[in-house]
């Protein structure tokens, strides 16, 4: 295997110069690839995907009739960042998601932001029933959003730009610890050579984050994962997590409130819950407090969190802070709470509900990607440059109906990675989900999910619009854990 052929023109790669050369990061890796004889980097991808589907690592795929349930496309040739680089998005997302809780707080509580002005109050979704249910709330430790997914894109070697901010039931990190296991099998020589940085503390992190939520006075805090059933399209992940925090996985007709509680049932009879990391949506979490025809939740659980007998993770409400819109505000917040400038820019983005926006938008739909602003998973999507006349027209007519409810970016030029298309390597391009968890500190987990559009120049890398992923190694140095 060589590099003839591979084409880096338009775009920042990741591994390869503009000069056609491996970066130095990249070099072991590259030479590794470089010694493959001809079919063996296939060989090593079949194998990589046989060992994903083996651990059963999976998600669902609901609008395909055949097959509802694969494994997540997976392509072999990591992404590398340097570790001067990394330290930087750390620092970054700490920093935004201290401005977002601080919003949190906020907006369910004095609305000091809305209230001078800083953020227009009619950008917030306050007449929404959901989170009209949550005023009132105070989650424990004041901390709102305990897990998030933070979306990143880069479109050249020096910065990174936030996307997408995620923090309701974010997925995806049960296949970056999978993706690293298979990778080590894969290529151990080259982890010997490079100081990649580890990433299997995840669950003991993420167990430390969801018991320090726990009621006070509680030493042996019983913790669970609440899922919707194995018909979710994360159940794989639900079931994962659980497993490597060594706690039980539920869905709600196994849980009851009973004397003031949420408890368990179990073959010994119930028993209390103190923490829950329930992956259901706010809407189906109660149908008492919130959809009355929700079958998945539990009836009273909303009562018991407002009296402190039980912590959710994430607190029911921190979506209201990830909406599409809300996005554009948060470098204001970062200024506003903290009195910081943001370390991590955002995209350029046009609010639909801005008269002077609008007009540009509509006026510009061949060149601008543009969002509902509510919806997540690649859902509603339109890449102005690959729609036809026809696409753009329909979707100038939804933005007029409801111009709120959408948002524009301009098309970026996503960085790209080597990834194998047949006997070769060409570039794909690809983003970025780090994840962060916020409980006693705040801890980034290095790297991330990279999420790789596996069509030849395509931009959409959602896993539920045909991406894939990749491993992604963070160089270390100053003394952190290595694989």
């Amino acid at each position: 295997m060589d590099l003839n052929g591979y084409s880096t023109t338009g775009f920042y790669d990741e591994l390869i110069t503009d000069a056609g050369q491996p970066r130095p990061a990249a070099i072991p890796l590259m030479d590794r690839l470089f010694e493959l004889e001809q079919g063996e980097i296939q060989q090593r991808q079949r194998a990589a995907e046989r060992a994903l589907f083996e651990s059963g690592t999976t998600f669902n795929v609901y609008h395909e009739e055949q097959a509802t349930e694969r494994i997540i496309p997976f392509d072999v040739v990591p992404r590398i960042i340097e570790s001067d680089v990394w330290d930087r998005v750390e620092e970054g997302l700490k920093q935004r998601i201290q401005a977002l809780n601080h919003f949190l707080t906020d907006i369910y509580g004095p609305q000091h932001i809305l209230q001078d002005g800083t953020i227009p109050r009619e950008y917030v979704d306050l007449d929404n029933p959901t989170f009209q249910k949550c005023m009132t709330l105070h989650p424990p430790r004041g901390v709102w959003c305990h897990i998030s997914g933070i979306d990143l894109v880069r479109t050249d070697g020096d910065e990174f730009y936030v996307l997408e901010d995620n923090l309701r039931c974010p997925s995806g990190v049960s296949y970056v610890l999978e993706n690293r296991r298979v990778l080590k099998q894969t290529f151990p020589r080259v982890f010997g050579s490079l100081p990649i940085r580890s990433v299997d503390d995840y669950a003991e992190k993420l167990l430390a984050t969801l018991e320090h939520l726990a009621p006070r006075g509680i030493d042996r805090p019983q913790t669970v994962v609440m899922t919707p059933g194995i018909y979710n399209s994360a159940y794989f992940e639900h079931s994962y997590l659980a497993q490597q925090m060594g706690v039980p996985l539920v869905e709600g007709s196994d849980l009851i409130v009973h004397d003031g509680f949420v408890k368990m049932k179990t073959t010994q009879g119930l028993q209390r819950v103190d923490v829950i990391y329930r992956r259901i949506d706010d809407d189906f979490i109660d149908p008492g407090c919130f959809n009355p025809d929700s079958a998945l939740g539990v009836r009273g659980i909303m009562d018991v969190y407002r009296s402190g007998r039980v912590a959710l993770a994430n607190a029911p409400g921190a979506g209201i802070a990830d909406n599409k819109v809300i996005y554009a505000f948060v470098p204001k917040m970062i200024e506003y709470y903290l009195d910081q400038e943001p370390i991590l820019p955002n995209v350029e983005t046009f609010l639909c509900g801005r008269e002077a926006d609008c007009t540009y938008v509509l006026d510009n739909l061949d060149q601008l990607v543009v969002k509902p602003a509510n919806e997540a998973g690649g859902k509603g999507i339109m890449v102005g440059p690959h729609a036809s006349q026809a696409e753009r027209d329909a979707y100038a007519e939804v933005i007029a109906k409801d111009p709120r409810g959408y948002i524009a970016q301009p098309t970026l030029s996503l960085s790209r990675v080597p990834t194998v298309v047949d006997e070769q390597l060409e570039g794909r391009h690809v983003d970025l989900r780090p994840y962060i968890l916020y409980g006693k500190d705040i801890h980034v987990l290095p790297g991330g999910l990279t999420r790789v559009a596996l069509r030849k120049n395509s931009l959409v890398v959602n896993s539920s619009q045909g991406g894939g992923t990749k491993d992604t190694w963070v160089l270390a140095q100053n003394g952190h854990a290595t694989e």
